[in-house]
């Protein structure tokens, strides 16, 4: 089959919004579609741990974050002009890649939430998507999840 290349997103925050005030709905996915690669052995784990620790580093706030069996979602706010999104997430990959030997798609997908969106919604989304995946039968019985103390 001969499939379609698909086109690179912009990563860059509009003028008019300060990138440091902006929160981002991240999604990453894993090489493989339908794998169960991010959650396999301590896969999870290891991954919330990096969350954590660039949490504490200052490279970003992640208000949220849930590993799903063949992607990640999070809710991430980037406050240091020094630490910008796409740089962030490429090193994010880049190590999680290297140290945990797990293989990700090219690029990621980022929705910047507007004033009209909350951000209680789209944590609600992302929450709840391990029970609409039928991994558990209510979202609180999924533990493949980071959130801030004073998240939600």
């Amino acid at each position: 089959m001969n499939y379609r290349q698909r086109k690179r997103l912009p990563h860059e925050t509009p003028l008019g919004i300060v990138p440091e005030e902006a929160t981002f709905f991240i999604t990453i996915c894993a090489g493989a579609r339908g794998s169960d690669d991010l959650v396999r052995g301590d896969g999870a784990t290891s991954l919330l741990d990096v969350v954590r620790h660039r949490q504490e580093s200052g490279a970003w706030w992640c208000r949220l974050f849930l590993v799903m069996p063949d992607h990640v979602h999070g809710l991430i706010r980037f406050p240091s002009p020094e630490h910008p999104m796409a740089p962030e997430i490429a090193a994010f990959k880049k190590f999680t890649a290297r140290t945990l030997v797990l293989r990700w798609q090219r690029g990621f997908f980022d929705h910047r939430l507007r004033h009209d969106e909350s951000e209680c919604e789209k944590a609600d989304y992302i929450l709840r998507n391990p029970e609409r995946a039928g991994l558990v039968a209510q979202w609180e019985q999924y533990s493949h999840r980071f959130m801030a103390p004073d998240a939600l």
